[in-house]
C-alpha cells in the first residue's frame, strides 16, 4: 500500500482534488480550519498498489503557528517506520507564487512529490498559462494539470504517485543562494547525530529560524553549535534568521515562477470583481446590515414560504395518510390494541414529528451551501471577527459560530484552531449558543404558533445566539482561567464564484441524511421510552397498567414530571410537566423535543399524532412556549456535543463547568424573558427574583472592576483587592 499526503493552501481546491480521487464528501470550506484533522480515503479505481490518501489541513507554511501547520508538519515528518511515502502537493495555477512558498517548505523534506497545478481553467480565464513541463524540470518532479471542481485530469494522479513511489526520485534541492546554502552547510554538519539523514537539512533550516519544536527536539550541545554559527549569519547579514529564511523561499518562488508562468497584456486578476463586490458586502456598516438582509431572507424561504409548504405536505398529507391506512390496517388485521397505539402514536408519532420538519432543514441546508459555494460564508466570518475580537472573544471563534449553524459537533470541533486555550475554551463554552438545525424544527413549531411563522422572529433567535456568545466573552474573561489574548484572525477571502451543483447537492444531502439517520435511531428509541412511560401507571395497586392512548395522567411519566417541573416554574413552563419532561429529553438530542411533546400534547389536545402548531397554542400561551424554546436554545448541548466538548476541554471537570454555565445562563435568560413577560400581561410573581438576580450578577461581573475577587471575597475564599485597585 502507498500512502500519500495530501498538502496545498486553503482554497487551492485540495479537498475538490481529495473528493474526486476518493469517492468521499468532505466537506470543502472556503475558509482555514475547517479540516483540522486529516481527512483519509483510498483512491477509486485504480488497480495496481492501493493509495491511501491523507488529506492534511490546508496551510500555508510548516511553522508550528497553528494547530492546523502542526497536524500537517508532524504528518509529513513522521517517524522512521511511519511516515508517507509520497507528498501530493496542490498548487493554485491563477496564484502560483503564494503555493510555491509551501512546497519549498515540503521539497526539503526529501519526500518522492508529485505536483497537482489545480485551477488550469481559471488561471486561463485570466489570461496565465503555466508550463507543467517546465515547472516539472525545475522541480524535478512529475506535474499533472487538473481542474478539481470538473473532475478534469484527476485520474492521472494515481499512476504519477505510482511512479513517484516506484523511483523513490526526491524533488530537486531548492538553491536559497550561497549565503545561506552556505549556512545550511554549516549548521547541518554541527546538528543531525539523532535525525533521520533526509530530515538534516530540513532541521538546518527550521534551526537557522529558531524554531521552538526543532530546538527541543535537538541535543543541547548540538543546538548550542548550531546557534553559534546561526548568529554569526545574521550579524554578517545584518537580519534575523527567520526573515532571511523567508525572502529567500519567496525568492526561490518567483524564480520558479518566472520560467513557468507567462501572461497575456489583458491578464487580470480574478479577484478584481470580488474586490469590487466586497467594497460593500463587507463594508463595516453596510456589511452588517445586509448580512442580516440575507440571513432574512434565507429564514422566510425555510420557515416561512417554500420549507413550510413542503412540512405542510409530510404532516398534513403523507404522513397523516401513512398514520390513517396503517393504523385502519393494523385494526382490520386485529392487531392488539397496545400494539396499534404503539406503532401509530409512540412510533410514527414520536418520530414523525422531526421527520416531518425535514423539507425545512433541506431548504436550509440548500441556501447556506449556495452561500458558502459562492464565498458568502468566509465575508460573514470576516465582518463578524471585528465585532467578536471587540468582545475579548478570538477572532478565530466565529468561523465555530457559523458552522454551529448546521451542527454543534464540528462547530466545537472547530475551535482547535485557537491557539491561546483560554480563548478555545471560552469558544467551546459558547459556541452552541448558535441554534443548530436540530432546534430549527422547535423553533418552527413555537413561532408558528403564536407569532405567525415569522422569519424576523427565527431570525431573532439566530441573532440572540451571537449575543450570547458575545456576552459569555466578556464575562468568562472574568475569571481565572479564561483570561487571554484574542488571537489575530487571519483569513484569505476566497474570489467569487459560482456554487458548483455537485458540491450543494452533495452537502444537501450528507447533513439532511445525518439528520433523518438520527430520527431513525436515538429519536426512535426515545420515542417509544416517552410513549410507554406516558402510556402506563399504577393504578388500583396494580403496577404497569395500560392506561390507553388518551391520557397519561396517572403515568409513570406523569410523575417524574411533577416531580422536578419545579425546577422550571421561574421559567414558566414548569406549570406543564409535559413541557418539563421535553426539555429534559431533548437534553439526549434536541429533535427529542419535538417527538415528546407530539406523544405528549397532541393527543391529548386533538387525537391528532403529529405536533402541530395549533396543538401547542391551545396548550399553552405564548409567554411560556417562548421562554421553554429560549431555555432549550442555549443550554446544554445533546450528548454527542457534550463529547466533543469533553475531547476539546480534556476533561469532565471543565466539561461539567461548561454544560452548567450553559444550562444556568439558558436558565437566567429565560426566567428574565418570561417574568417581564408576566408583567407585561398584568401578571406578576415573587419569582422575578430570579430575573433580577439573573441580571444583576452578570451585569456585576462585567462593569465593575476585580468583580470575581471581590465576589471571592464576599465569599470568604480569598482576601478582598487592595484598595488602589479600585
Amino acid at each position: 500500500m502507498i500512502t500519500a499526503a495530501l498538502i496545498g493552501n486553503p482554497n487551492s481546491g485540495k479537498t475538490t482534488v481529495f473528493n474526486k480521487l476518493t469517492g468521499s464528501i468532505q466537506k470543502t470550506g472556503n475558509w482555514p480550519g475547517v479540516t483540522v484533522e486529516r481527512k483519509e480515503g483510498f483512491i477509486r479505481g485504480y488497480s495496481k498498489d492501493k493509495i491511501l490518501v491523507v488529506d492534511l489541513p490546508g496551510i500555508y507554511s510548516l511553522s508550528p503557528y497553528s494547530p492546523e501547520e502542526v497536524v500537517s508538519r508532524d504528518y509529513l515528518i513522521g517517524t522512521a517506520s511511519d511516515n508517507p511515502d509520497v507528498a501530493i502537493n496542490i498548487l493554485d495555477a491563477s496564484n502560483l507564487e503564494r503555493g510555491l512558498y509551501l512546497l519549498t517548505q515540503v521539497a526539503d523534506l526529501a519526500i518522492p512529490m508529485v505536483v497537482i497545478l489545480n485551477m488550469t481553467d481559471v488561471a486561463e480565464k485570466s489570461g496565465m498559462k503555466v508550463d507543467a513541463a517546465k515547472l516539472s524540470e525545475v522541480l524535478g518532479c512529475e506535474v499533472v494539470e487538473t481542474v478539481g471542481t470538473k473532475g478534469q485530469g484527476t485520474a492521472a494522479i494515481a499512476e504519477a504517485v505510482q511512479r513517484a513511489y516506484d523511483s523513490k526520485k526526491v524533488p530537486n534541492k531548492i538553491d536559497y543562494g550561497a549565503q545561506l546554502e552556505d549556512c545550511v552547510t554549516k549548521v547541518s554538519e554541527a546538528i543531525g547525530s539523532g535525525l533521520r539523514p533526509e530530515l538534516v537539512r530540513w532541521a538546518s533550516i527550521k534551526l537557522i529560524e529558531r524554531d521552538s519544536m526543532v530546538l527541543e527536539s535537538l541535543e543541547k550541545n548540538e543546538v548550542d553549535a548550531g546557534l553559534e554559527i546561526v548568529s554569526a549569519f545574521e550579524k554578517e547579514a545584518n537580519d534575523d534568521g527567520v526573515q532571511i529564511v523567508a525572502t529567500a523561499r519567496y525568492d526561490a518562488g518567483s524564480r520558479i515562477q518566472a520560467t513557468c508562468l507567462t501572461k497575456s497584456e489583458n491578464a487580470v486578476s480574478g479577484s478584481r470583481l470580488s474586490d469590487k463586490i466586497d467594497s460593500i458586502l463587507i463594508n463595516r456598516v453596510a456589511g452588517i446590515f445586509i448580512f442580516i438582509a440575507i440571513m432574512y431572507v434565507v429564514y422566510y424561504i425555510s420557515v416561512q414560504t417554500i420549507g413550510t409548504m413542503g412540512v405542510d405536505f409530510i404532516n398534513d398529507g403523507f404522513d397523516a395518510w401513512v398514520s390513517h391506512n396503517l393504523g385502519k390496517a393494523l385494526l382490520n388485521a386485529g392487531v392488539d390494541p397496545f400494539l396499534h397505539d404503539l406503532i401509530i402514536s409512540g412510533i410514527i408519532g414520536g418520530v414523525g414529528a422531526v421527520i416531518g420538519f425535514l423539507p425545512q432543514i433541506i431548504v436550509l441546508f440548500f441556501c447556506l451551501a449556495i452561500l458558502e459555494e459562492c464565498g458568502y460564508m468566509a465575508r460573514v466570518a470576516y465582518l463578524l471577527d471585528r465585532i467578536f475580537y471587540r468582545f475579548g472573544l478570538s477572532g478565530k471563534a466565529v468561523i465555530p459560530a457559523v458552522i454551529g449553524i448546521g451542527c454543534g459537533v464540528p462547530a466545537i470541533m472547530g475551535t482547535r484552531t485557537i491557539e491561546d486555550e483560554s480563548n478555545r475554551n471560552v469558544s467551546v463554552m459558547c459556541t452552541t449558543f448558535m441554534p443548530c438545525s436540530a432546534k430549527l424544527p422547535i423553533m418552527t413549531v413555537v413561532i408558528a404558533a403564536f407569532f405567525h411563522a415569522s422569519a424576523a422572529v427565527t431570525l431573532g433567535m439566530y441573532l440572540l445566539g451571537i449575543v450570547m456568545i458575545l456576552l459569555s466573552g466578556l464575562f468568562l474573561k472574568k475569571f481565572p482561567g479564561f483570561i487571554g489574548k484574542p488571537s489575530p484572525f487571519v483569513m484569505e477571502l476566497p474570489v467569487y464564484h459560482c456554487p458548483m451543483p455537485g458540491n450543494v447537492i452533495t452537502s444537501v444531502v450528507e447533513k439532511s441524511w445525518a439528520f433523518v439517520k438520527k430520527a431513525g435511531t436515538l429519536i426512535l428509541l426515545s420515542a417509544v421510552i416517552i410513549w410507554l412511560l406516558a402510556s402506563f401507571g399504577t393504578v388500583d395497586g396494580k403496577w404497569f397498567t395500560y392506561l390507553g392512548d388518551n391520557t397519561t395522567t396517572g403515568s409513570y411519566l406523569s410523575a417524574i414530571g411533577n416531580a422536578f417541573s419545579w425546577i422550571f416554574l421561574p421559567l414558566g413552563f414548569g406549570e406543564h410537566w409535559e413541557l418539563s419532561v421535553a426539555t429534559i429529553t431533548g437534553l439526549l438530542a434536541k429533535e427529542n423535543l419535538l417527538g415528546t411533546v407530539a406523544v405528549l400534547i397532541n393527543s391529548a389536545v386533538d387525537g391528532d399524532d403529529f405536533i402541530t402548531s395549533a396543538a401547542l397554542a391551545s396548550f399553552t400561551t405564548s409567554g411560556i412556549a417562548m421562554s421553554m424554546l429560549i431555555f432549550n436554545l442555549l443550554c446544554a448541548p445533546c450528548f454527542a456535543a457534550i463529547g466533543a466538548m469533553r475531547r476539546e476541554l480534556g476533561s469532565w471537570r471543565k466539561t461539567l463547568v461548561a454544560v452548567l454555565y450553559q444550562c444556568v445562563t439558558a436558565y437566567g435568560v429565560s426566567a428574565i424573558f418570561y417574568q417581564f413577560w408576566l408583567i407585561s400581561t398584568g401578571g406578576f410573581s415573587w419569582m422575578i427574583i430570579f430575573a433580577i438576580i439573573a441580571i444583576i450578577v452578570p451585569v456585576y461581573v462585567i462593569a465593575v472592576p476585580n468583580s470575581v475577587e471581590r465576589i471571592c471575597a464576599l465569599l470568604g475564599k480569598v482576601k478582598a483587592p487592595k484598595a488602589e485597585a479600585e
